[in-house]
């Protein structure tokens, strides 16, 4: 299941889906002051930064972003820009939040013609494990499974509202040939709520339970955005210090725009990108917490410069990583994957020019064409395919 571009119609629901939740999580007063603070930027400051850039200024003269971008694309990535950095990670927990995020898929779907999901998926709720368990046939056994981490900077972000992009994910995985894939998307504890190792020992558990599911680790590819790789290449330099190690490597890595290294000198802010650097940074610090170091790999992954680490850490058939070029992070993804590529390790990397952090996920919402909005996810299921076949 393929779902068409987000038009102003989606964003108007999803605006009348969130007001009701802000309500009930943030209140009255303080949704009030925030609508308050944003009416500046909303009423002024978006439409005519929105004009002038894309209509007054030369083709040179604007962001790589903006040449490329279609006006939707460009007017919503400039809400989100604003939004990340000025709005409280209490008020974005509630944006992606599932209460939130499911009933506007079900929304979208409806305007498809889907009555309900051709594809079947549950929670899973165990002790000390959450999730979402996605599967194109839930009578037959899967034939390979993607462990999914979402991103959101630790502190805001769900698996509900990912589903849409899972879900086509596994649609383009049946294209390519798989009999029956499967995507277990984890739900992790969030900052403040919790800190590392919290995430790190969630994620370790919803990996092992992948494995008791499917039964070979080698048919598992490891999947996550922002944060969401910063977790899993956590969980492989923690497998590959661990005695079942060798036992338990996953047969592949797909990472879009891995967080690599919480905090570096390297992150840039950007003209193009909708990440701050300097929250990043305060959002990587409070999910270190009070007891663990930045310096330490299980916490950062990209400070490990270990290559016996990382050999012993890499997946049996290598990683795909997807970044753009023009995101905070580009800098430090490249330099993990140079220390990849030395530790002999098998990398397919793709930089999207002049595109930004997550692009692959923000496309599918976004893009105007089914070529454009697909891309980044038949990159990746190509490299799954080719790698794990």
């Amino acid at each position: 299941m393929i779902l068409g571009q987000m038009c102003y119609i989606d964003c108007i629901v999803f605006l009348l889906l969130l007001i009701p939740q802000l309500l009930i999580h943030v209140g009255l007063l303080d949704t009030l002051h925030y609508i308050i603070q944003a009416a500046p930027f909303l009423g002024l400051q978006l439409p005519v930064q929105f004009v002038k850039e894309r209509y007054f200024t030369p083709l040179k003269g604007q962001s790589p972003f903006v040449r490329q971008a279609s006006p939707f694309e460009d007017f919503v990535i400039r809400c989100v820009r604003y939004a990340f950095a000025t709005i409280p990670p209490s008020i974005g927990r509630v944006f992606f939040s599932k209460q939130v995020a499911l009933p506007f898929l079900r929304f979208r779907m409806l305007r498809h013609g889907y009555l309900r999901s051709p594809i079947f998926w549950r929670e899973v709720n165990q002790s000390g494990l959450h999730g979402v368990w996605i599967i194109a046939d839930q009578n037959k056994s899967p034939d390979v499974v993607v462990y999914y981490c979402h991103g959101g900077g630790f502190f805001m972000g769900s698996s509900y509202f990912y589903m849409e992009f899972l879900l086509a994910w596994i649609s383009l995985l049946k294209e390519r040939g798989y009999a029956n894939p499967a995507v277990f998307a984890l739900e992790y504890t969030l900052v403040p709520d919790g800190v590392y190792p919290t995430q790190l020992q969630q994620t370790l558990a919803g990996y092992m339970h992948v494995i008791s599911i499917i039964g070979d680790s080698s048919r598992v590819c490891v999947a996550g955005d922002s944060a969401g790789g910063t977790l899993i290449l956590s969980l492989l330099l923690h497998l590959a210090s661990s005695e079942a190690g060798e036992k338990t490597r996953p047969g592949f890595a797909a990472l879009i725009s891995p967080w690599t290294t919480l905090v570096s000198s390297k992150h840039r802010n950007t003209a193009s990108d909708y990440l701050d650097a300097e929250r990043l940074h305060l959002f990587g610090r409070q999910y270190a917490g009070s007891n663990a170091s930045l310096d330490d790999p299980l916490v950062s992954p990209g400070t490990c410069k270990d290559i016996e680490w990382w050999k012993r850490a890499a997946p049996l058939h290598g990683f795909f990583v997807s970044s753009g070029s023009e995101e905070v992070f580009s800098s430090e993804i490249r330099d993990t994957v140079a220390i990849l590529e030395k530790a002999g390790a098998y990398v397919e990397v793709h930089e999207e020019q002049g595109s930004i952090h997550a692009w692959p996920v923000a496309t599918l919402f976004l893009s105007d064409t089914s070529v454009l909005r697909q891309k980044g996810l038949r990159y990746i299921t190509s490299a799954m395919h080719q790698c794990m076949s």
